[in-house]
């Protein structure tokens, strides 16, 4: 008899052995299942400082240049957790310490000097960049997506021209303020400024889909939160077209 058969009833032949072992699960479907929210948690991430940042550092922004402390010390504590889930929340939430103090620290002392943005936002690249190849990977990622989103934005607000209206609608009295910012965002609306922004946000989007398809979830990571900067600058021109006063810029 075959080595592979075993004794039936009634003179059947038993099912190979192998049959009988249960099959092995996937290994990628717990991964799928352990890093789904990594995406969403970048998103909102991402939206947060437009709804409670904007308005926080605009009223106490030494206070909420504090609260990078806490906010880091919960992340540090989570990243110790052994549970993976629980710990690539920490890692995530490291990453977002960093963007949450450079944008306190320029929207509470230096919003009048639009050249200042992306470096006191980018205090943190030397380290972000070595942790790509630490444990801090998604920490770093979260930073990087962040940092690349802003220097987007502000490279396009650059070369259309919109920078040079920065100071002057942070700087007009409140009942003005609405005005110049609803005059800017129509002088985006111009051919040639549309057709740069439109090509940015073309570029920025490809590279989205590029790296959301990658493996490695830190890529998935960062896609999500450089498209949900994306969404937040189409929401903002917006705001500042149709209602002003809500762009939280002023």
């Amino acid at each position: 008899m075959p080595t592979s058969l075993t004794t039936a009833p009634a003179g059947r032949l038993a099912p190979p052995l192998e049959a009988a072992v249960p099959p092995t699960p996937s290994p990628k479907a717990p991964m799928a299942v352990q890093r789904w929210p990594l995406p969403r948690l970048a998103a909102l991430l991402v939206a947060l400082p437009v709804f409670l940042q904007a308005p926080w550092v605009r009223l106490a922004p030494f206070s909420a240049a504090l609260f990078t402390a806490p906010l880091l010390a919960i992340a540090l504590v989570l990243a110790s957790r052994r549970e993976q889930r629980w710990r690539h929340l920490g890692e995530v939430l490291v990453g977002f310490s960093g963007s949450w103090l450079g944008g306190c620290l320029f929207w509470g002392w230096c919003r009048l000097h639009p050249i200042w943005h992306l470096p006191i936002e980018a205090f943190a690249l030397p380290l972000a960049l070595g942790g790509l190849r630490s444990r801090w990977r998604l920490a770093a990622a979260f930073y990087l997506a962040s940092l690349l989103g802003t220097a987007c934005t502000d490279g396009v607000m650059a070369l259309i021209g919109a920078m040079d209206n920065w100071v002057a609608v942070l700087q007009a009295p409140l009942d003005q303020a609405s005005a110049q910012l609803h005059q800017a965002a129509i002088g985006v609306l111009q051919p040639l400024p549309l057709a740069l922004t439109t090509l940015a946000a073309g570029v920025l989007s490809a590279l989205c889909r590029r790296l959301w398809h990658h493996p490695d979830p830190a890529w998935r990571l960062g896609a999500s939160a450089m498209a949900t900067t994306l969404a937040v600058d189409g929401l903002f021109l917006l705001a500042a077209l149709w209602a002003p006063h809500w762009s939280g810029l002023i």
